[in-house]
Order: C-alpha cells, then structure tokens, then sequence
C-alpha cells in the first residue's frame, strides 16, 4: 500500500480534530499538519508538501478553489470536505479524488483515501515507466553516438588504401579541407576538416590544443613552455605542437591536471 500525507484545511478547529482522529486509525496515512484558511493551506502546502488534500470549500481568506488555483501545476490531490452537495460539479472538474459530504464517517474517509493512495500510485507507476523511457532513449543516444566514433581511419597511399586504427594515430593537422593524419605508419592525408573529426572523436582519447591542432592524448609526454611563454606539446615521436592562445586553460585542464 502506499503511504500518503495528507494536510487538513478545514476552518473549524472541532472539524480538523475529528478529522485527525479519524486519520490516526488509517493505515498508510500520515497526519502532516492543518490549516485554517487560505493563505495558512497555501504556506502549509508549500513547507509540507502533503500527498492529499482534505479541503473544505468556505473558509475565510477564501475558497478551496482559491487554494487550488494558487498551486503550482503538481499540486496535492484534493479530497473535498464540505457540508454543502452543490459544489460537487465543480470539485471534478478540478481533478477531486472524491468529494465528501459533512458529517464524514470514518468508513467513507477511509474509502476516499484508498481512491487516493491507488491514484498516487498509478502516477508514480506512471512516473517510472516514463523515467525508464527516458534512460533508454539516453543509452541509445549514447550508443549511437560511441558508433559515430572513429575506430579506425582509411587513407591512400600510393596505389594502395591503409587502414589505420586510432590508437595508432599521434595528432591530426589541418591543411584546408582536409587534415594531415599522422600515425606510426607516416603521414596520410584524411578527407574530413578538423571541426568535423574533433565532433567524432571521443573527448577522452583526443584533445584539441588549437584551431589547427588535435593530439592524442597518451601520444604526449610532456609539455614545455617556449619563447615569450609560449606552450608546446611534445609527443612521443618528439614532434612539437604549439597549443593556441585560446586553447591554453583547454590544455591546462585537460591535460596537465589529469
């Protein structure tokens, strides 16, 4: 069963007494507090955050339409208490639970409260499927994007087509439209623009260290600083790649800090 909190807003003391008493005898019900009028409900309700809403309709300050209206879109499920019958019509029409009539029997409440608790609990079932929907849509999205990856790079040479897996490859360059792909095997050039390739590469194997610029990242073996503070990446086949000014806290964070 699931356990609900439920606020009382009534402006009659003797009222919310007997209705506490009988809430006390209920299980699965929490008693979270009470209200007299309007604007205590809408504090109330604010600071508890009750499940369920046994609202009275006339109360100084007020309606307990008033209350719902100044709710925020998830607001309680309203259990309507009240010693007149021609409210009803539009009570429902304020998505009631169940619309009470005074004097409340304790059957009768207990009946409306099971109406609630079954309600909650389809939202929260509700919920969750939506919850699990959304973490599917995510895993798809996230293998679709790790198969975007580059696992490995073709490229001519010669009379012949290369394959060259990524972990082999040291750093890209950028020559115009395309990038010079340099590997163990020498340079190639690779027919996609730097933008493109840094889109595709996994962020954790690759970093770009400026607009002309993409290393590997445990291709580098040290960084070194230059003439007039300038920074440079050595790699393990001793090449030197300058890291742009715009890249330099890039590098730092990425990199140097690892």
């Amino acid at each position: 069963m699931t356990e609900i909190s439920v606020l009382i807003i009534d402006d009659e003391p003797i009222a919310r007494r007997r209705m506490a008493r009988m809430l006390a005898t209920i299980d699965g019900v929490i008693h979270a507090g009470e209200a007299g009028d309007v604007p205590q409900a809408i504090a109330q309700i604010a600071a508890l955050s009750p499940d369920v809403l046994l609202l009275d309709i006339q109360m100084p300050g007020g309606s307990g339409f008033d209350v719902l209206e100044q709710m925020a879109p998830q607001t309680p499920l309203p259990i309507f208490v009240t010693a007149f019958d021609h409210h009803a019509i539009r009570a429902f029409e304020c998505n009631a639970v169940d619309y009470l009539t005074k004097p409340v029997t304790p059957e009768r409440l207990r009946q409306a409260l099971g109406r609630a608790q079954a309600a909650i609990a389809a939202r929260e079932n509700r919920d969750t499927v939506e919850e699990l929907r959304e973490t599917v849509a995510a895993l798809r999205k996230a293998l679709r994007e790790q198969s975007a990856r580059p696992t490995q790079f073709w490229v001519k040479s010669r009379r012949e087509t290369i394959r060259i897996p990524a972990e082999k490859v040291t750093r890209f360059q950028a020559d115009g439209d395309y990038v010079q792909l340099h590997a163990e095997q020498g340079t190639f050039l690779y027919n996609e623009s730097l933008a493109g390739l840094e889109r595709r590469l996994p962020a954790e194997d690759f970093l770009r260290v400026s607009r002309s610029a993409i290393v590997r990242r445990d291709q580098v073996t040290r960084v070194k600083r230059g003439p007039l503070g300038v920074l440079h990446v050595v790699l393990r086949d001793d090449s030197e790649v300058k890291v742009g000014r715009t890249y330099l806290r890039v590098v730092r964070d990425g990199l140097i800090q690892e």
